[in-house]
């Protein structure tokens, strides 16, 4: 039984790896059953034993790539504590930039709403961002949630690699998309924009909510309340200058 599983685990591998190879050459149209069974050398039944259809196979190649960006980009991803963390925030915002921009075909396959909300290296790209998001707001520097931070820094990253992707290749103008960071930036973390109102209770609160899971001087019950009040603290700022 164990030779069976390792055996169909390489035939999915090397499925996937040629299914990817196509999807570069080709795009997505490129990527039929037909193709990426001969050049894998195995018969197109094959392929939906293990997939299910083309789009199963897709999925899988989709939830490959990501994988194996995401593994790049946590590695490239160890600040000392010593890293300012909003320039370790920008970092991966450029590394997320350039992998877009050199896999048209496979970004727009996971930016697809109907992938991204089930694939797990989506998941696994949006849990790196909101580390570093984290990392921001430890450091007393952001302004809003966390989660709304990770939100609004992720859709603006997809809009600014998709809008970059519209335009012919040589009249790209990468500023685009520094200036959409530093846009975000002016608004969710301090010291990067001249805030239109005073934030600091906010900031203040946000810093306290990153830090509350950790304070071993309360008792469980008190950390879970604490956050609860920051949470409600945090959400009614939020309301109040986003109507």
């Amino acid at each position: 039984m164990r030779e069976v599983r390792e055996t169909r685990d390489e035939v999915r591998e090397r499925l996937v790896a040629v299914a990817a190879e196509l999807l570069r050459e080709q795009g997505r149209a490129g990527v039929t059953t037909r193709a990426t069974a001969e050049r894998a050398g195995v018969q197109a039944p094959t392929i939906y034993r293990i997939f299910g259809d083309k789009e199963g196979l897709l999925d899988a190649v989709a939830e490959h790539e990501m994988a194996a960006f995401a593994a790049a980009k946590a590695d490239a991803s160890h600040p000392s504590g010593d890293t300012d963390p909003v320039t370790d925030l920008r970092a991966g915002w450029e590394m997320t930039i350039e992998f877009g921009l050199a896999n048209p075909e496979l970004f727009a396959l996971v930016s697809d709403p109907a992938r991204a909300t089930d694939s797990p290296a989506t998941r696994a790209g949006i849990q790196l961002l909101a580390e570093k998001v984290h990392r921001v707001a430890l450091a007393g520097r952001l302004r809003v949630a966390e989660d709304r931070a990770v939100d609004i820094i992720h859709a603006a990253g997809t809009g600014a690699v998709l809008a970059l992707l519209s335009q012919p290749a040589a009249e790209r103008d990468l500023s685009l998309a520094t200036s959409m960071l530093e846009a975000c930036l002016a608004q969710l973390v301090t010291g990067t924009g001249v805030p239109t109102e005073d934030r600091s209770a906010t900031t203040a609160a946000v810093t306290l909510r990153a830090e509350a899971p950790h304070l071993s001087a309360l008792s469980t019950s008190e950390r879970l309340l604490l956050t609860d009040w920051l949470d409600r603290v945090i959400a009614q700022d939020t309301a109040h200058h986003h109507p």
